[in-house]
């Protein structure tokens, strides 16, 4: 699947840019910002250049943009751990071939030590990283190469998505839906397959499911084709793994339409992720529910209280976004594999670092579960099969009583078929 995408790959050109660390000032020479001889605690400084493969434009950007400022927060909890992060932020533009120039530019001339990926497009590239032997951490979100490549981790698990848990089921018949609508981009292997899944999951629970699209094109607002299928089909439930632009412009869709919706279900659009989805957002997203893989920020925990806390001294306002939890976290994962990578960390001791890390915590956003990052067989559905559920209510989101998180367990024997 993997080679069927990569034959997209031609050469390209990639707009990179600098993000110095936090509270330093940015420079597009790729020097970095300055670093202090001691960390914040009065720890020995160490330095590390990472670079951020990502969608900053394109029609990805809508879900992934906001890593930047994830990041920003992390190189604050890196600065009290002793080390200054220097990141070298290279746009996809949502472009397979820019994507890969980008990847290139960050090993061969900005020399970096290892790349966090929160793009859709990490597919596009991830043969590249892993024949020249690159750490990457981040979001395991577009395709299965977070499986197979051994020096991938993602923070929130390598995703099965060819099998399936309860987890979806279980909330959708919690909600009194009796007709599912499930859809998928037809570009993102995970995507499309967990529309799929969805299917499989919401049928073992008994619901119906009157309507699957998996193969709908990416990012666009094209919908009303859509809306209308799903009110012939009858379907009163909805799930997308769809990116907020796209997933907003279908639920006002089915508005229109008079379609009366018990849940809508969404895994983009948590937060600062509506405030960059375009006018009349906030509108749409009304009694929809949104799917987080950490603990959201209204649980008040001391982790989101630490995650607020280090956004805003990183001079990131405003609601969080799902991508800036990515970004933080993966910050998180790198500083753990580097209290083990030696003096001075190289792409070999930090996967060796890596490889060893059974129980992240994801700095304890994901409450009392813990995951094995290393766990390339079981994961269906983030840590446990884990999801934490929020409802927005006027400009509120309002945790779900029941689920958060609410866990299920993987549908023995349930598999679907791979997209292609």
């Amino acid at each position: 699947m993997i080679q069927k995408k990569t034959k997209l790959l031609a050469a390209g050109a990639a707009a990179v840019a600098l993000v110095a660390a936090a509270g330093c000032s940015s420079s597009s020479s790729g020097s970095g910002g300055s670093s202090s001889p001691t960390g914040a605690a009065g720890k020995a400084n160490k330095t590390i250049t990472i670079g951020l493969l990502t969608d900053q434009t394109g029609p990805a950007a809508s879900g992934n943009r906001t890593s930047v400022d994830g990041l920003k927060a992390g190189t604050v909890l890196a600065a009290r751990e002793g080390y200054t992060i220097k990141t070298i932020v290279a746009d996809t533009a949502t472009n397979p071939a820019t994507a890969l120039s980008a990847a290139q530019k960050l090993v061969t001339q900005n020399h970096v030590t290892a790349v966090v990926a929160h793009s859709a497009l990490t597919f596009a590239v991830s043969s590249y990283l892993t024949a020249h032997n690159v750490p990457v951490v981040g979001a395991g979100e577009d395709g299965p190469e977070w499986i197979t490549a051994k020096n991938m981790f993602s923070v929130f698990g390598a995703l099965h998505s060819s099998k399936v848990s309860t987890t979806h089921g279980l909330f959708f018949k919690s909600q009194g839906v009796t007709n599912l609508g499930a859809l998928g981009y037809s570009i993102s292997p995970l995507s499309a397959e967990a529309a799929k899944g969805a299917k499989v999951s919401a049928e073992h629970a008994g619901i119906k499911v009157g309507y699957l699209n998996s193969k709908f094109p990416f990012g666009s607002t094209n919908v009303a084709p859509v809306a209308l299928d799903m009110k012939k089909a009858g379907i009163n439930g909805f799930m997308a793994t769809i990116d907020p632009n796209t997933a907003f412009s279908l639920i006002t869709a089915l508005r229109q339409q008079g379609v009366n919706l018990k849940a809508a279900l969404l895994p983009t659009g948590y937060g600062g992720d509506l405030t960059q989805a375009g006018p009349g957002a906030l509108k749409a997203a009304q009694n929809v529910y949104f799917v987080l893989a950490y603990q959201p920020i209204e649980m008040q925990t001391a982790a989101t209280k630490q995650f607020s806390a280090d956004l805003t001294a990183a001079g990131v306002t405003g609601e969080p976004t799902f991508a800036m939890y990515n970004g933080y976290v993966s910050v998180g994962l790198l500083l753990e594999a580097l209290k083990t990578a030696g003096a001075k960390p190289t792409n070999a001791s930090l996967i060796k670092s890596l490889s060893n890390i059974h129980a992240f915590t994801a700095l304890g956003l994901f409450g009392d579960h813990k995951l094995d990052v290393n766990d390339r067989t079981n994961i269906v559905g983030g840590v446990d099969n884990c999801e934490w559920i929020t409802k927005l209510e006027g400009s509120t989101f309002k945790l779900v009583k029941g689920a958060d998180p609410i866990c299920g367990t993987t549908i023995p024997g349930a598999t679907v078929a791979p997209s292609s």
